[in-house]
Parts: structure tokens; C-alpha cells; sequence
């Protein structure tokens, strides 16, 4: 549910209860049962093992307690409600490794209150990859929507820092790892890649920054030998109109903001991030923890149902691709 303080438990009530109309996939929540009851008075079925949620889960929202009683007022983040996030975590995270969950969507978490208690990843991406045994390069964060998938290259750093990691080895790795989880995940037999500039106008031919001629076309020109369909440098800002998004199956881009500019103004209620290169699915909204409308019934759950619907399909072509 990640922070029990935020939305996480409120949107996935919501789509609990939109379950039948969205025809979601069975699934269970992990997290403070508190935490939905104060937000929701909807049916909760407080589970013990995963076997059970799949009987309980088309009367009650099947939930699986993590620590003690969680005493979590919404919109009041605390060390409680973060400790509650990390358990949770690191519980759907073994349980999926186990096989005993199909895959993990991820509820919104907050990383200062997660910094407070000594959680010392980037983000739960990074989380997720070291539990599942994955080099930090080997592991993608895709953001999906209805019209757009995009990759950042570089993600929670510094725009001074991103020409010093920008290198051929992490573009190489990141879309590899890119064209790999659009066929496991997404059934894309062959994959399209576009790549954009790190400068505007894609650098001007050298005029203003050396990256793309540096950095991106050697790599494109090595993808295309190993047969990857990849193309660019172009320039971002002209990357994303409808013909150009025609184009490709996703745009991988320097920076953390030229990435998901575009899919949170396109697809803010519907975006979905996936990590790309692990053992198991992993999903999350492709949204924050809201703390100011946590409690409000304000939340739009629509996130949160394209994420588990994104998940259970990921989950699906896994199984069929094995069998």
C-alpha cells in the first residue's frame, strides 16, 4: 500500500471495489488494515497467507498485516507509517520472488520519511532490483501509458551530474534491458527504440554539447548491430506529438524530466511505472503519495487499476511464454 499515511490505501480500496468493472486480476494488499479502515468502509478480509486472498477476494479486500497495529493519521506521514512502507516492500518483494504472488504493484511512498529511517536507495526501483539479486544498470524504470512508454537513462540525480553518467556501457545496458521487458512483458515481437538528445536541438551537430555524438549515436549505431531497431538522437521537444510517438514502442531519454514531463502530462491518472529487467513484475502508479488529500476520498484510483492491470498482463505472458 506504501505510506499507509498517503493514498496508497485509499486507491486501493477504489480499486478493489472497482474490480468487477475493470476486470481485475485477483489480488491482495499488504499493508495496515488501520489504514483502510480510515479511509474506507468497504468489506476487508485480514488474511495470514497469500493462499488465502484469492477466496476472500470477491467479497472483501483481501489484506495481509505487516508489524503492529498501525495508529496512522492520513496526511500525517510519521516513522511508523514509513517502517510500515519498507516492511511491506520487502514482504511483496520475497513473496513474488517465491512465486507465491503472481508480481508487486507498488503504492506511493515518501523517500524522506524513508530517509528518516535509514533507507538509503533511490527509490523503490532500486530497492527492488538489489532484493531480486539485479545490477542497478540492468534494472529499467518504464513509464506506460495508453499512448507512450518512456525510459529515463539517468533517474534520481542531479542535471549536473548527467553528462558524467551518461556512458555508452549505461545507454547499451538500459536498452538492452528496455527491448528485453517490451518483448517479455508487452508481447512486442520487435521492439522500436527512439533515443533523444541530451542538448536541445539534439546538441546542433556538436554546436552546443558533444553527447549525442559522443555517447548516443555510437550507441544507437551498436544497438542496430545487434539487431535492435533504434533510432535518434532527436531533439525532445520534438519527440512527443502524436506522428512522432507513432513511431516508436519507447522513447529512452537522457534525463529523469525529459521522460516523464510528457507521460504525466498525457497520462497523469493512467501512467504506470514498470521495472523492466527483474525475475519478477513489478508496477507502481505513476504518482506520488498525495498527503494532501490522503483521507479525503479525493484520490483517483485510476493509476493504481492501470497498474494492477499492467501487472496481472505482464504476469500472464510470463506464465505463457514459461509454459
Amino acid at each position: 500500500m506504501g505510506d499507509s499515511a498517503g493514498v496508497g490505501p485509499e486507491i486501493t480500496a477504489k480499486a478493489w471495489k472497482a474490480r468487477e468493472l475493470h476486470s481485475l486480476a485477483p489480488f491482495f494488499a499488504i499493508g495496515c488494515p488501520d489504514a483502510v479502515e480510515k479511509v474506507w468502509d468497504g468489506p476487508i478480509a485480514r488474511i495470514t497467507n497469500p493462499d488465502q486472498a484469492a477466496a476472500a477476494f470477491a467479497t472483501a479486500l483481501p489484506v495481509l498485516p505487516v508489524g503492529d497495529t498501525c495508529a496512522v493519521t492520513p496526511g500525517s506521514p510519521d516513522e511508523a507509517s514509513a517502517k510500515a512502507a519498507l516492511q511491506s516492500l520487502e514482504l511483496a518483494v520475497g513473496l513474488s520472488n517465491a512465486g507465491a504472488a503472481g508480481g508487486v504493484v507498488t503504492g506511493p511512498v515518501s523517500k524522506v520519511q524513508l530517509y528518516k529511517i535509514g533507507f538509503r536507495h533511490p527509490g523503490q526501483t532500486e530497492f527492488v532490483a538489489e532484493r531480486c539479486g539485479i545490477a542497478p544498470e540492468n534494472a529499467v524504470m518504464m513509464l506506460a501509458g495508453p499512448t507512450l512508454r518512456v525510459v529515463p537513462i539517468t533517474v534520481h540525480v542531479s542535471i549536473a551530474s548527467v553528462p558524467g553518467l551518461l556512458t555508452l556501457e549505461l545507454v547499451l545496458a538500459k536498452a538492452r534491458a528496455t527491448a528485453r521487458g517490451l518483448l517479455r512483458n508487452f508481447g512486442i515481437e520487435r521492439p522500436r527504440l527512439a533515443f533523444a538528445g541530451l542538448n536541445p536541438h539534439a546538441g546542433e551537430s556538436g554546436e552546443i554539447g558533444r553527447e549525442e555524438i559522443d555517447v548516443l549515436q555510437p550507441a544507437i549505431a551498436q544497438l542496430r548491430e545487434e539487431g535492435i531497431d533504434a533510432i535518434g538522437p532527436f531533439a525532445a521537444d520534438a519527440m512527443f506529438h502524436p506522428r512522432a510517438r507513432a513511431g516508436y514502442d519507447a522513447a529512452l531519454c537522457p534525463t529523469h524530466d525529459q521522460a516523464l514531463i510528457p507521460i504525466k502530462t498525457l497520462h497523469f491518472d493512467e501512467g504506470v511505472n514498470i521495472t523492466l529487467g527483474l525475475p519478477i513484475v513489478r508496477t507502481s502508479p505513476d504518482h506520488g503519495t498525495a498527503f494532501g488529500i490522503a483521507g479525503k476520498d479525493e484520490a483517483n484510483p485510476g493509476a493504481m487499476i492501470a497498474a494492477i492491470k499492467m501487472a496481472a498482463s505482464a504476469a500472464q505472458r510470463r506464465a505463457d511464454a514459461a509454459a
